[in-house]
């Protein structure tokens, strides 16, 4: 009901224009002040800007918003499903869409907002190096998925701690601090880090343990990691690195076998830089030096054993006793002049025994043989390879000038090129054998000093020139093949064995072409020297008319002894009558010049 007494006080507009009130007249200067005076009574709000808004209703689909614009935002219920305390009056920040949609509407997004404004904290969070709290979601490969400020981060696994994690599914589900470490913004993706926290921590109690450290000191420590390097020791917040060869004196191929992850032991400080902040550690340094605990009464000369552990193509590593070791030079391996790898012989983990051939203590060296367990051939030389013997050898290798064979390990010999045949012109020696063949010789010569000796193959037969001086007379002929043909001449292989050589003038046929290389033809010889082997041929002697006497030798203007001895003679036993006989026969000897 009206109070008639508040009705009393209201004045009436002295201005105001009952006529057109009435009518519902209105001029247009008027609407545009009345709008003008309503706009202004409104939020003025942009497109794509986060603003503040209060929920004016809630239902299971939409949550109504109001911003103070001419109309309402309606969001999806869906957008506060982290917020079932959701209620109308509550203050909460949307993102401006679109201040008219097609049906005139508003349309804003709670999702969006919370979504920038989790950026711009991020992003401040970045550049203030501020410290911000994370839910760890879920593991992921190579880490973490971490939800901060409703965004999803990912948390490294070597930015978990400052140790390394072994099991990473315990941290899932856990709430913890990290910092943002690297943000990606065209990606939108951003990486945190709790171990850059620890670091911070750290650094100081680092810098503390550091500046009392001295060289020689003997710590506790826990082993924290282990490399195929070495062994990285947690020292009570810094850490140190026990290299693998100051594990132990002798030697190790894989630090787990010395010690294992999480255990407590005692290492020395070897060396540390402040600046670099490394620690240099050792464990070996802890125990005696085992040259210093080895038998004083070892002495060169003594017999040891031993496990090869390195191998060298200049030797064997032998250890005798844990950090003790002596060298088998390849040399000192075989008797064998002959040096070859190491690994022909021996091999890792090979069980040895060998003579010690130095020994050095103070300088902690020790050099072995294992050839000299055995009897060096050269000492008995003469008597297993008399001058005379026949042998069998192996073939080693080949030179201009020869053959080089192994009789046995350790004793070898050179056979000359000019003692592998009585006959055959050898050129080179890889035309008479092949590499690793066996060959038969005889020993020529020893020089034991040297330890050479001089071998021959040829000598195992009769020397054929013997025979050929009666065979090959001058004069006589015989049927030869031309194996080899030159501008000089041709070399004849003939039927009773061994070569001759023709001139390209003794090569004539008789109808006057020149013989060809394959041809089987008779020859004369017309010289035979044996000192040198040569014996000279011809074919157009044998059919060219020639002197009744065959020709003399070379240098051989004397008679010969049985026509001298005929002429001696002949002179003897004949009178004055006879002279006429003797006469036919001296011009008879004359011509034969």
């Amino acid at each position: 009901m009206t109070n008639f007494k508040d009705v009393q006080n209201v004045q009436p507009l002295a201005d105001f224009n009952w006529d057109e009130f009435e009518n519902g007249a209105r001029n247009e200067a008027d609407k545009g002040d009345l709008t003008k005076a309503y706009d202004e009574t409104l939020n003025k709000i942009q497109e794509h800007q986060v603003v503040e808004g209060t929920v004016i209703s809630i239902d299971k689909k939409e949550v109504v918003v109001n911003i103070g614009y001419k109309s309402d935002g309606i969001i999806p219920a869906s957008e506060f499903r982290y917020n079932p305390d959701l209620k109308v009056g509550d203050k909460v920040e949307v993102y401006v869409e679109n201040q008219e949609d097609k049906c005139g509407q508003l349309v804003l997004s709670h999702k969006k907002a919370r979504l920038q404004k989790s950026w711009e904290n991020i992003n401040k969070a970045l550049e203030n190096d501020e410290v911000i709290q994370g839910y760890i979601k879920s593991r992921t490969k190579g880490g973490m998925i971490v939800d901060v400020f409703g965004i999803e981060a990912f948390l490294p696994g070597s930015q978990i701690d400052v140790h390394p994690i072994r099991d990473y599914d315990v941290f899932v589900g856990k709430t913890m601090e990290f910092k943002v470490v690297k943000i990606n913004q065209e990606f939108r993706n951003v990486v945190v880090s709790h171990k850059a926290l620890i670091e911070a921590e750290l650094e100081a109690q680092r810098k503390e343990i550091i500046s009392h450290l001295e060289k020689g000191q003997i710590l506790e420590g826990t082993v924290k990691n282990i490399t195929s390097y070495g062994v990285f020791v947690d020292l009570g917040g810094v850490d140190g690195l026990v290299h693998i060869t100051d594990l132990s004196w002798g030697r190790v191929s894989d630090p787990h076998e010395v010690v294992s992850l999480d255990q407590k032991i005692n290492v020395v400080i070897l060396d540390f830089d402040e600046e670099k902040k490394r620690i240099a550690l050792g464990l070996k340094q802890l125990t005696p030096h085992p040259w210093d605990s080895l038998d004083p009464n070892l002495k060169v000369g003594d017999h040891v054993k031993g496990k090869v552990v390195v191998m060298a193509d200049y030797g064997a590593f032998v250890e005798i006793q844990p950090g003790v070791e002596g060298l088998i030079h390849v040399s000192e391996m075989s008797w064998s002049q002959h040096l070859r790898s190491a690994q022909e012989f021996l091999k890792v983990g090979d069980e040895v025994e060998a003579v010690i051939l130095t020994l050095d203590r103070e300088e902690r060296k020790m050099s072995l043989g294992i050839k000299q367990l055995k009897e060096d051939p050269w000492e008995t030389i003469e008597v297993k390879y008399p001058v005379g013997s026949k042998h069998t050898a192996k073939v080693r290798n080949f030179t201009n000038f020869g053959i080089f064979v192994e009789l046995e390990e350790g004793v070898d010999g050179l056979i000359h090129i000019s003692d592998l045949s009585w006959t055959k012109k050898v050129k080179h020696p890889s035309e008479f054998t092949t590499q690793g063949a066996d060959i038969d010789v005889v020993v020529l010569e020893i020089d034991k000093e040297n330890r050479r000796l001089s071998l021959g193959h040829k000598q195992l037969e009769t020397n054929p020139w013997d025979e050929y001086e009666r065979i090959y007379t001058p004069g006589s002929v015989h049927e030869g093949k031309i194996t080899e043909s030159m501008d000089k001449g041709a070399v004849i292989t003939l039927n009773e064995g061994g070569e001759g050589f023709a001139t390209p003038k003794h090569l004539v046929k008789k109808d006057g072409t020149q013989a060809q290389l394959g041809e089987v033809l008779p020859f004369m010889v017309i010289e035979f020297v044996k000192d040198t082997k040569r014996i000279i041929l011809s074919h157009s002697r044998t059919f060219e008319e020639v002197k009744d006497e065959p020709r003399r030798p070379r240098n051989s203007n004397k008679p010969q002894k049985n026509e001298a001895a005929a002429i001696n003679n002949v002179a003897a036993g004949t009178s004055l009558g006879d002279l006429g006989v003797l006469a036919d026969l001296k011009k008879k000897m004359e011509e034969g010049k």
